[in-house]
């Protein structure tokens, strides 16, 4: 009954979401506006969309494109023929800033370089204090996420060995069967079981002992940059 109750939640809000709701006030709502009158009436002073680039319900005092160095812009093209929601030209051309994040093995910083002065904040992923622990271990690694790749290049990173790696779709909602088969699979070949944080949201409860978690963390190469594109909004006089 309780795994039951979990999936509905996390079937009718996101892993996301839950992840935020654990981190701070929260709202979820098809409706931008309705979402954003909802947290003023609560207090909110300020309002930070996730996912929110392209939504037009709500003027944005500050834009932020978020983009994973390693992969770029993809192929350039739009979906379905590619990962875009827009125009690269056109995404740049509303943003406040860049977010780099990783080595900008696509180039992107040089293409932001044409919109003027666009400022591009560097960023890199830190990961988490499970590191120690993971670090040395033999591991079979799980991820649904949109890449997964990473995750696993991340824990090669920290020291592990990473004898089997399972990528799922990204949000893949796991069921007890598929925490059951992967537990198997890593007690007979003797390695821990280990997945993100994003991807335990969407375990349900009863499946996730014997599931270790590395987390991540944004570390920013310069939080100056970051507090000139930000400041204005946390102004005491705005």
């Amino acid at each position: 009954r309780g795994a039951l109750a979990f999936h509905a939640l996390r079937l009718e809000v996101g892993d996301e979401a839950l992840l935020l709701a654990a981190a701070g006030a929260a709202w979820v709502a098809a409706d931008r506006q309705a979402g954003a009158r909802a947290a003023a009436q609560e207090g909110a002073g300020l309002v930070v969309m996730d996912d929110g680039f392209q939504n037009p319900h709500l003027v944005k005092d500050v834009s932020l494109l978020v983009v994973d160095g390693g992969y770029g812009f993809g192929n350039g093209r739009l979906h379905p023929a590619g990962p875009l929601r827009e125009t690269v030209a056109g995404g740049l051309a509303r943003a406040d800033a860049l977010v780099l994040i990783g080595p900008d093995d696509g180039g992107v910083a040089d293409q932001a370089a044409s919109f003027g002065d666009l400022a591009v904040l560097r960023a890199h992923i830190e990961p988490g204090p499970e590191a120690a622990k993971l670090a040395g271990q033999r591991v079979t690694a799980f991820a649904g996420i949109g890449r997964p790749e990473k995750f696993f290049a991340t824990l090669s990173a920290i020291g592990c060995r990473v004898e089997k790696a399972h990528a799922f779709a990204d949000h893949h909602p796991y069921g007890e069967r598929d925490i059951t088969r992967l537990s198997a699979e890593a007690a007979a070949a003797g390695t821990t079981l280990v997945t993100t944080e994003k991807d335990l949201v969407r375990i349900p409860q009863g499946a996730r002992d014997g599931v270790e978690v590395l987390t991540i963390a944004i570390e920013w190469e310069d939080e100056a940059a970051l507090d000139a594109v930000l400041g204005p909004l946390v102004d005491d006089d705005r």
